[in-house]
């Protein structure tokens, strides 16, 4: 996290494997490539009050908590641990999330829809087809059209909205 900056910088991900294979170990991502991810400042406020959280966490578990040792460490430290700085379990975050949408009268919703949701209301609301292919980090901005570029009616309305006030621009109306 750069908050000067405002900005997210991903480049690895954390991958359960089985206990024989290491258990959770940090992999390239998919496409092996980083990115930056530049999310609202509101967003990036919550993950600041995140972060000073952390640190208090940090300071009562003292000797406990593992990670942030050196700067390169804490550079790097997840944005997300338990209270002793360790990984979350994957399992304990899935069981919060069912918790959560359960209470919102979704039972069904899955994790990755919040990557569905987020792709679809970017390109709603006006992001441009690369904004989000970089944001989601697929290779091309065709998969990201073909997976998440079905257009809603709200969509064609603002586009037939946009093309009108550009058609009386021209004609002076």
């Amino acid at each position: 996290m750069d908050f000067r900056r405002g900005v997210i910088r991903i480049n690895k991900q954390l991958q359960k494997r089985p206990l024989r294979d290491g258990g959770l170990m940090f992999t390239s991502l998919k496409n092996g490539k980083g990115r930056v991810l530049k999310p609202a400042p509101y967003v990036m406020e919550l993950m600041k009050k995140h972060y000073e959280q952390q640190i208090r966490q940090k300071e009562e578990a003292s000797f406990a908590w593992v990670g942030w040792h050196t700067e390169a460490e804490h550079r790097t430290a997840l944005a997300f641990t338990t209270i002793f700085g360790t990984p979350l379990q994957p399992q304990t975050t899935y069981n919060h999330f069912k918790k959560l949408a359960v209470e919102i009268g979704a039972p069904n919703a899955r994790v990755h829809d919040l990557r569905h949701t987020y792709a679809v209301l970017s390109l709603q609301n006006g992001d441009d087809v690369k904004t989000v292919q970089g944001n989601l980090g697929h290779a091309t901005a065709a998969f990201t059209l073909d997976v998440y570029g079905h257009v809603s009616e709200a969509m064609k309305e603002a586009s037939s909205s946009r093309m009108e006030q550009y058609v009386r621009s021209l004609t002076g109306e």
